[in-house]
């Protein structure tokens, strides 16, 4: 049979969501932090980068951050009102937010036929204060839950449709998708897929033809992976970025066992024990059933890509779990889904089965209430987390003080260290067109090579995250590299030189 139409009481769910999340935007964006995580600026930069530069051309979307989001908002960017107040960027995560709790109640509504689970589901979405300031926010974990969770509700009927069409051609484009937006995809990809042949050769099919099959799902991400690696290849010289990005912590460095808790830990802290135990009881239930609902569980994957990043030594970083908080969500409405439907088997009275079904959805959104309020405003972990920023900026108006004698003279910085300043700057009237750096290539190399003085009138550093980028680095080892250049003023670890005048 073919797959429903979306009913309309999904598309009620979804636009309570986004309209809970236009709400909360015009509280964070009246706050001054939607734009305050250093990721949210960086993020609008590269999208702006790409026309917007010394060296404009398609190199500029990079090779470290997957290419979907910034394509997005490539053209919006070079608008000065979206590009300086991320606004564009913030109705696509407000969208997001939208299109998550559809696929999520539409998903719970055909697993379990379940009108409580599905309306449980969006609650714990749209409930969670994490959740929601993430989606008033350029960031891209927004897109990412948004192409994942359409990922597994389309994979879902198209498994279960019978009898089973081809390959349908959204599915195709969201797998594309999905693989260019960030890494945590591929792993649930990965997931899904490997779901996918399982549940084929459970039904008898024979492994040539799953092999034919799970060829034909996987051209999509494959087709976007490969295309990735090229332009990574081509720009910076390497198939593919892997250090580079942090400096190692030793607290979690090389410890499994910590590492794993650390997982454990920050997706409560921004959910709650229950919906987490609920949601992994939910997961497993999947699991030992073995029907197509297992595709869903390919969601938990993404934490494989922060415990593996926590056992290298990346610093922790609380937003790392935000895919696993979605995922409780949705396996939380799931398992009351479940329980509604193991009751509903066992013939269980319809006032009696309501009662039961409703209570338990009470507690675990109750439980998200007492844990994670959205009351909690700044104590949210997330927003805590994305505030860390907030009193460097304040230090760094110091310097952007000085830069007040800027006249047109470019401007030397390391975009690695420094993206989130620069656009911070445009608030000056500073275009990235202003700056030179890594992604300028030759003009970068020479500066580097020969020192800055001959090729530019000013130079910002920063001397201290991450102990300090690559011009400190050079700085600390070469005193000559600054030669011609004086130390005009510093604050929030940024130091700014400017060229000494010819005698």
């Amino acid at each position: 049979m073919s797959s429903p139409p979306p009913n309309r009481f999904d598309s009620w769910l979804a636009g309570g969501a986004a309209a809970a999340a236009t709400i909360a935007w015009g509280f964070w964006y009246t706050a001054g932090l939607t734009l305050s995580h250093y990721d949210a600026k960086a993020h609008l930069v590269v999208a702006r980068r790409i026309i917007d530069n010394l060296t404009p051309g398609w190199q500029q979307v990079g090779a470290v951050w997957l290419p979907l989001p910034h394509l997005i908002n490539l053209l919006p960017t070079q608008i000065d009102l979206f590009y300086r107040t991320g606004l564009f960027a913030s109705a696509v995560s407000v969208l997001c937010f939208a299109v998550t709790t559809w696929a999520s109640a539409r998903l719970i509504g055909r697993a379990t036929g379940s009108s409580v689970g599905s309306v449980t589901a969006a609650l714990l979405l749209a409930l969670n204060p994490n959740l929601l300031y993430l989606h008033t926010t350029p960031m891209t974990e927004p897109l990412l839950l948004a192409v994942t969770f359409l990922l597994v509700l389309w994979l879902y009927e198209w498994l279960t449709a019978d009898p089973e069409p081809p390959v349908p051609w959204r599915l195709h484009l969201v797998l594309f998708l999905a693989a260019w937006t960030r890494y945590e995809a591929w792993l649930i990809i990965a997931a899904a897929l490997s779901f996918t042949a399982l549940l084929r050769l459970r039904r008898r099919s024979s492994r040539m033809r799953t092999a034919r099959t799970l060829a034909r799902v996987s051209l999509g991400p494959a087709l976007a992976v490969l295309l990735f690696l090229l332009n990574s290849r081509i720009t910076v010289g390497s198939w593919f970025v892997s250090s580079g990005f942090f400096v190692p912590d030793p607290t979690y460095q090389g410890l499994v066992l910590r590492s794993a808790l650390a997982i454990w830990w920050g997706t409560h802290e921004m959910s709650s024990y229950g919906v987490e135990i609920v949601a992994l009881a939910g997961a497993a239930i999947a699991l030992l059933r073995g029907d197509q609902m297992i595709v869903a569980v390919s969601l938990f994957a993404t934490g494989l890509l922060p415990f593996a990043a926590f056992v290298a030594g990346h610093p922790f970083r609380i937003r790392y779990m935000i895919p696993l908080v979605a995922a409780c969500a949705l396996f939380g409405g799931l398992a009351v889904g479940l329980l509604e439907q193991r009751l509903r088997g066992l013939g269980t009275h319809t006032s009696r089965r309501a009662s039961v079904v409703i209570a338990v959805a009470a507690l675990l959104v109750g439980s998200l209430l007492i844990e994670s309020p959205p009351w909690s405003g700044r104590r949210a972990p997330l927003i805590a987390e994305a505030e860390w920023d907030v009193p460097v900026s304040a230090e760094r108006r110091a310097v952007t003080t000085c830069l007040a004698a800027y006249h047109g003279e470019k401007i030397l910085a390391s975009m690695g260290s420094l993206a989130h300043y620069m656009q911070e700057l445009a608030a000056q009237g500073l275009a990235i067109s202003d700056f030179v750096n890594e992604g300028n290539g030759t003009l970068w190399d020479i500066a580097m090579s020969k020192g800055p003085a001959p090729f530019v009138g000013w130079m910002l550093v920063e001397e201290h995250a991450e102990g300090g980028d690559v011009l400190a680095v050079r700085i600390r080892q070469d005193e000559a590299f600054a030669q011609g250049m004086a130390r005009v003023c510093e604050g929030g670890g940024v130091a700014l030189y400017r060229r000494i005048p010819a005698p």
